[in-house]
């Protein structure tokens, strides 16, 4: 995780709860400076973090745990086969890209650096398999989860609303990049009118207007 705002009580109770942690980098860094156990991904992948951090998670041991689904026999064989650990919750959050590209005179390389592989798609797995995985992908989100938690297991209601967000956030990543770099590679003469080739148009609800407003 990039931002770790409010990670701290999630962790601390998830810890309470006997829930196993996994983690890397600076967030394994995070956790265990909190006195909390967690398990480096490359003790699970038996495979080290590669080309400056850029490949950590992308492993068939990483996203058989959040695709995988241990109730049907043909995944439970799989799994077993290959000592797959079955992933019940993903707390993630992506790289700056948006805030990068912000600054002023910022590079090119500098805001592809900003670009998440490993973010995204442990969201996009851990989504699609919403039936066994609850994603969280925003603070807002910790207080529902630790709740359901607290009672006993996360609800297919509430993982399917996660999904949901999940879904939405990383479109609004994905469309932020494509504006970007249509941006960057937009030919002279484009750049004399004010629409690029393709427009989306996204806009986030302020408020709900009264009757008659």
């Amino acid at each position: 995780m990039f931002h770790k705002d409010g990670l701290e009580p999630i962790v601390r109770e998830l810890d309470r709860l006997g829930v196993h942690l996994y983690s890397t980098g600076g967030t394994q860094e995070f956790i265990e400076g909190l006195g909390v156990k967690v398990t480096p991904v490359e003790d699970l992948t038996t495979y080290p973090s590669i080309l400056g951090g850029r490949v950590k998670t992308l492993h068939p041991k990483v996203h058989g745990g959040l695709l995988g689904r241990p109730d049907l026999s043909e995944d439970a064989a799989a799994i077993a086969a290959h000592g797959i650990v079955p992933f019940e919750l993903v707390v993630v959050n992506l790289y700056p890209f948006q805030e990068t590209i912000a600054k002023p005179n910022v590079t090119l390389p500098e805001a592809i650096e900003q670009i998440d592989i490993g973010g995204p798609s442990m969201i996009r797995s851990a989504s699609k398999n919403h039936a066994y995985v609850g994603v969280v992908t925003q603070p807002s989100q910790f207080d529902a989860v630790l709740a359901e938690l607290q009672a006993g297991q996360l609800s297919l209601e509430l993982r399917r609303k996660l999904a949901a967000a999940a879904f939405e956030m990383t479109a609004k990543y994905d469309r932020a990049i494509a504006d970007y770099l249509a941006k960057v590679t937009a030919e002279p003469a484009a750049e004399e009118t004010p629409f690029p080739t393709e427009l989306t148009v996204r806009f986030h609800r302020q408020q709900s207007l009264r009757y008659g407003e």
